[in-house]
């Protein structure tokens, strides 16, 4: 069995469950967990985040059940509502970032939303995995390669992939939680829970 975790890194409820995925795979290190962008902001969703007025309640809500942080660095990033979250460009990240630490998969995406939602960092920027691969700890050289990945065909290849995958398994929200064992799915989140919920789910599993 292993654990598919399907979000989006521009959705502020995916950066809430981060400290519950992060406890799972700490309880459950033999569980290999594969992560999938999502493609919540494509096509005519791509547009300035004026256009989504419940952002900053939303946020609220997310922080008060999850503890989650939203950094001075992102409010300002958001300020004058004219920011595009372009979830294509996150995903073609998250692939460069996969690519580079296959087994560090969960906690790069967990990273990846503390660079923008914590320190404000626009996830459409190369320089911007460069930095979470350095402060995930890996060499220059291949911090280097993330950010070059970032552009190449490879990771817009795979973040297409990533997007038909999310659709084939019926995800409909991020973030969502798979328990995968063979041709079972199981669904063991969806939004907010916690591990403690996570857990009894991966149980009856």
């Amino acid at each position: 069995m292993k654990l598919v975790y399907v979000f989006d890194a521009y959705c502020g409820w995916s950066h809430g469950f981060s400290p519950t995925l992060t406890e799972i795979t700490r309880r459950h290190p033999d569980l290999p967990v594969e992560v999938v962008s999502g493609g919540l902001f494509t096509g005519a969703r791509r547009v300035p985040i004026r256009e989504f007025g419940y952002v900053q309640g939303a946020n609220a809500k997310i922080a008060e059940l999850t503890g989650a942080e939203f950094g001075p660095a992102y409010e300002r990033l958001i300020a004058d509502g004219s920011f595009v979250m372009d979830s294509e460009a996150a995903a073609r990240g998250m692939a460069a970032l996969r690519a580079a630490a296959p087994d560090r998969a969960a906690e790069l995406a967990a990273a990846l939303q503390r660079a923008f939602y914590v320190d404000g960092l626009s996830l459409s920027q190369a320089a911007t995995y460069r930095t979470v691969a350095g402060r995930a700890g890996l060499p220059a050289e291949e911090a280097e390669a993330v950010a070059a990945a970032f552009t190449g065909p490879d990771a817009a290849a795979e973040a297409q992939a990533d997007f038909r995958r999310a659709a084939g398994y019926g995800v409909q929200g991020f973030p969502t939680l798979l328990a995968v064992d063979g041709d079972r799915v199981t669904v063991l989140a969806v939004g907010h829970a916690t591990a403690a919920a996570v857990e009894r789910a991966l149980g009856a599993a």
